[in-house]
């Protein structure tokens, strides 16, 4: 049987508003890959990686893709005898508002996809082939 609606809208809708300010043991990372059991690879804002687990609320509930960010929970060292070094108490889902927030971390400023340089020649997609008999 799976869980009650009313618990995974609950997760969701609780994801979706970013806090005022963050604790000192909280950061913002981005997740590099997932590692199975609840378990993450994330990028802290210096570009170390650290393990993380899912919290219990958000398992089979909300999915977290790669390359997105979330809200992390570190442990006390010594505080856990697990691989884990925090747990993700938050998920970035409308990226929109989280970045107008003072805590986002300026090592993640957004990049564009459609970084054009001007040496780069002209595409060719979405365009007729070039004939062959241009004189006639």
């Amino acid at each position: 049987m799976g869980r009650p609606k009313r618990n995974v809208l609950a997760a969701a809708e609780e994801a979706l508003t970013p806090p005022d300010a963050l604790e000192r043991n909280q950061s913002l990372v981005r997740v590099l890959k997932p590692e199975g059991n609840n378990l993450f690879t994330c990028e802290l804002p210096n570009q170390k990686t650290i393990v993380v687990e899912l919290a219990q609320r958000f398992r089979n509930t909300i999915w977290i893709k790669r390359g997105g960010f979330v809200l992390i929970d570190k442990y006390v060292d010594g505080a856990q005898d697990s691989r884990a070094q925090g747990e993700i108490v938050n998920i970035v889902r409308d990226e929109k508002l989280w970045r107008k927030q003072p805590y986002w971390p300026a090592e993640f400023a957004k990049s564009s996809a459609y970084d054009i340089s001007d040496d780069e020649e002209e595409s060719n997609v979405g365009k007729m082939p070039p004939s062959d008999s241009e004189d006639e």
